[in-house]
């Protein structure tokens, strides 16, 4: 496998750090012993999140196409979006955000708080859309790169997520190999590497990447897009020509793919009372903050998993913590009394 073939423009501290959890571990019963990697703490670029390691491979190609302008789409309290506005202040570039109403959520301040107040703060040029979910290729993303063509722009198109770009999954193929040179110190390997997974570049990567060691299957998917068809498809679509670019021995089958469906209602973007309840729960236990869209129900499914002997007896579990905290503040009326 030959990730260092590709360019990186470094937008990180560097490693995210590896933390037990042993007061959550012990609250779940003490026979599997649970940590997190912390890609909420990667980078200073406003809150930084797991879209700034992929933007990392990313970025390179867009300053070599001489564009001026980055052009992406997400939900309305997307993280994704965020993290490219920062970037492109970061790197001197335009940002347009195209800001679509995937989530049926009615919060009077949701559009006006969080991952969005930060973008506007960082002067991305924000669209919004009154449009539905869908982790394909939208039209109204394809309309704002048009739209800064005819305005004299440059666009330079990421996809939602940055997940089906062709430089996708590079990020978390460095994940895996970060956690391997992470493990030699600690004097253990992980058994499981647990994720959120929605548009899925996150999780194809570290597929790739886990695959090098034998872990592909290991990578357990917590599927939060609630269309789990189409976003298993998708990974595994991102995984094959992720797995292509770096050259992985023996590639990637479907077999590879551990997806669970069982966590994403009732819709993308709303929180269950179980997944306000993990989120109160790794709060409580070990003040470390998830969010109601993606960390909050990845972090509920790997507490169920827990529960339901899903890992056997003296597992050590790798949650990664992907970032996305801001979104919270667009859902201030549930936690209102914590």
């Amino acid at each position: 496998m030959n990730l260092g073939k590709f360019e990186k423009y470094t937008l990180t501290f560097g490693p995210t750090p590896i933390e037990a959890l042993p007061r959550l571990s012990a609250h779940l019963g003490g026979d599997v012993a649970l940590y997190a990697k912390r890609e909420d703490c990667n980078s200073g670029l406003a809150f930084g999140g797991n879209k700034v390691r992929k933007m990392e491979y990313i970025i390179p190609d867009a300053i070599k196409s001489g564009a001026d302008t980055l052009v992406t789409i997400g939900g309305v309290q997307s993280n994704h979006t965020r993290q490219v506005a920062a970037i492109a202040a970061k790197i001197g570039m335009k940002c347009r955000l195209v800001q679509e109403s995937w989530v049926p959520f009615n919060d009077a301040v949701y559009d006006r708080v969080g991952n969005i107040l930060m973008s506007r703060v960082m002067g991305a040029e924000i669209e919004l859309v009154d449009e539905g979910f869908d982790i394909g290729i939208r039209e109204s993303w394809e309309a704002a790169l048009e739209d800064v063509k005819a305005k004299g722009g440059k666009p330079y198109p990421i996809p939602a997520g940055a997940s089906v770009h062709k430089y996708g999954g590079l990020g978390f193929v460095g994940f895996a190999e970060e956690v391997r040179a992470q493990e030699a110190e600690l004097g253990f390997k992980f058994d499981y590497i647990v994720v959120c997974t929605v548009t899925g570049s996150t999780h194809a990567g570290m597929v790739v990447g886990f695959a090098a060691d034998g872990r592909a299957d290991k990578v357990v998917g917590i599927d939060a897009s609630a269309t789990p068809e189409q976003t298993r498809a998708q990974v595994l679509a991102i995984a094959e020509k992720t797995a292509d670019l770096v050259e992985l021995e023996g590639g990637i089958s479907d077999a590879d793919i551990t997806l669970i469906n069982d966590y994403a209602y009732p819709a993308y973007g709303v929180p269950s009372d179980e997944t306000n309840d993990a989120i109160r729960l790794a709060g409580r236990m070990e003040g470390m903050m998830t969010d109601p869209v993606y960390e909050g129900k990845s972090m509920q499914g790997m507490i169920d998993l827990v529960k339901k002997g899903y890992f056997p007896k003296g597992s050590k579990v790798l949650y990664a913590h992907l970032g996305g905290v801001p979104a919270i503040n667009a859902y201030s009326y549930l936690y209102r009394n914590g």
